[in-house]
């Protein structure tokens, strides 16, 4: 999947995972392997919090869209501070958010706070947010070695997916949207660069 690299980009020349057309079938292993890498996570208890919600309907997309710009609009004009819209502006972000309608899937996934148990009590879930992360790096991992591309959205608050998903607030909370698909031809990224692992990386030998 090569890209040209260049400095900040514009909003229109951003990277769009929706290359593909809708009816490109990206998925046929979905409802297993890269399912099943995800869920094989380890996780707090072994109690499992992850829910994904795949989400190929363009209606249901369409509404996604229109709350996640919603929200992202309040944040651009009103909620976050100069510092945090200077750190963002090298990556060429804004407001709206077409890919979220035209990419062919989106993954919503939700951490399950609380769980019900077989007396119908509700039953705290542990490390729900490290066991969720683990899990969805691993469904990111495995979706790249796939050949596809991914984004992940964070629109905030994200509480409109509880509602348009039909997943209850009382217990599960939108954790993230991965928006997954083929980069669109001619696409281009912010040529951004990453620590050297000599930064980030520390080795206690013998």
């Amino acid at each position: 999947m090569p890209a040209s690299r260049r400095g900040p980009i514009s909003p229109r020349d951003r990277v769009d995972p929706a290359g593909s057309t809708p009816d490109t079938p990206l998925f046929p292993g979905l409802s297993s392997t890269k399912r099943d890498r995800a869920c094989s996570a380890p996780s707090g208890a072994n109690q499992q919090p992850w829910r994904f919600v795949a989400v190929e309907d363009p209606a249901v997309k369409k509404r996604i869209r229109e709350a996640a710009e919603a929200e992202e609009r309040e944040f651009y004009s009103h909620r976050a501070s100069d510092e945090w819209l200077d750190a963002l502006r090298p990556l060429g972000t804004d407001a709206e958010k077409p890919f979220l309608e035209t990419a062919p899937w989106l993954i919503a996934i939700f951490v399950e706070r609380f769980g019900t148990g077989p007396d119908g009590k509700k039953q705290k879930r542990y490390y729900p947010d490290e066991s969720v992360g683990i899990s969805t790096g691993l469904l990111i991992a495995s979706l790249h070695l796939a050949g596809l591309a991914t984004l992940t959205h964070t629109p905030s608050p994200m509480k409109f997916l509880n509602d348009i998903l039909g997943r209850p607030r009382d217990l599960e909370r939108p954790f993230l949207l991965l928006v997954v698909g083929h980069p669109a031809p001619g696409c281009t990224v912010p040529d951004i660069t990453r620590l050297p692992p000599s930064t980030t990386v520390m080795y206690m030998r013998a």
